[in-house]
């Protein structure tokens, strides 16, 4: 079945390499492909949710909790998940495009809506309302046919789509009002009052973390050399990855910094990590780290800097911990 949605969604279609705005006002909410009956995300239930890379599940969403490892049948490319509520972004049938898929606790599809670009980031807000998207896309005239960043925000109570891009806030750089062709958003992170948000911005060859608010369409620049934001539960730090020497050519390594104070720590990790870190409590983060192409495994690593960084689900990748 299809539904009007009550605020369009304003979709980037990409023709003969140009990008078209156009409006897609509506969206499936099928009854949805039932996922593993023995799956559960819903709140109280200490587990985490992944993506998995082993051979033979390859894409399928598993549960893990302790030693036990629940595979269902929905497949994603990225996922995340809170409060009962998860977002599956994935393939829409044979050409290259995706789709967002609303889930409920049990896996099994609320809502669907188009998705133009290759899926990337994907978070959920701590009380299951918001979900957020980074995808790659092509056209903007200004990038000279390389990739540039789109983010989506959309409340999956009333169905509207509170932000088709970031690019349209008002932006305060160092104090001051910015304007630049070349400003990109990705990997939003939501705070606990559904409103305020961090996200990384990039212009002029720099990248930003900033804080956002949804109601005042507003963004300011909060640090620089802050990419893939991710904050704590108790809301005080962010976890992000950040580029060797300032430059991603040379790689990232995990780091957290403490927003009252800006002190940065850097994790014990010496590999390349080239994710949207997620915490698995006020004390723990988790992230992936890729073997291949396709093989990756879910490290755990502490937030303060000491000791070393834990394998804790392999064949796995986008944890979500589930509380």
């Amino acid at each position: 079945m299809r539904k009007i949605l009550s605020t369009s969604i304003v979709a980037l279609v990409l023709a003969a390499g140009a990008g078209v705005y156009i409006h897609a006002a509506a969206h499936r909410n099928d009854a949805g492909a039932a996922a593993t009956a023995a799956v559960d995300i819903g709140p109280g239930h200490h587990r985490i949710l992944v993506r998995s890379t082993a051979p033979g599940s390859m894409g399928h969403l598993a549960v893990v909790a302790g030693a036990a490892r629940t595979t269902s049948s929905v497949t994603c490319n990225r996922v995340y998940a809170a409060a009962g509520t998860a977002i599956c972004l994935r393939p829409d049938g044979p050409l290259a495009t995706y789709q967002i898929a609303v889930l409920d606790e049990h896996l099994a599809e609320r809502d669907t809506y188009p998705l133009v670009g290759v899926p990337n980031r994907a978070r959920v807000s701590a009380d299951g309302r918001l979900v957020t998207w980074t995808a790659f896309v092509t056209g903007d005239s200004y990038n000279g046919g390389q990739f540039s960043t789109r983010v989506g925000v959309l409340d999956t109570r009333s169905g509207d789509l509170v932000a088709d891009t970031l690019e349209s806030y008002a932006l305060t750089r160092d104090g001051h009002p910015y304007q630049a062709a070349d400003v990109n958003y990705w990997g939003v992170t939501f705070a606990g009052d559904d409103t305020t948000f961090y996200a990384t911005m990039a212009s002029a060859g720099h990248r930003y973390l900033v804080r956002g608010d949804l109601t005042a369409r507003t963004v300011t620049t909060v640090a620089e050399h802050v990419e893939c934001p991710s904050l704590s539960p108790d809301g005080t730090r962010i976890a992000f990855k950040q580029a060797v020497g300032g430059d991603p050519v040379n790689g990232w390594r995990p780091a957290v910094m403490d927003l009252a104070t800006a002190a940065v720590t850097t994790l014990p990790e010496t590999r390349s990590v080239d994710d949207q870190i997620a915490w698995l409590d006020d004390r723990t983060v988790l992230y992936a780290i890729h073997r291949d192409q396709d093989r990756a495994d879910v490290w755990s690593a502490s937030a303060d800097g000491t000791g070393t960084p834990a394998l804790l689900i392999p064949d796995a990748e986008s944890p979500a911990a589930i509380a």
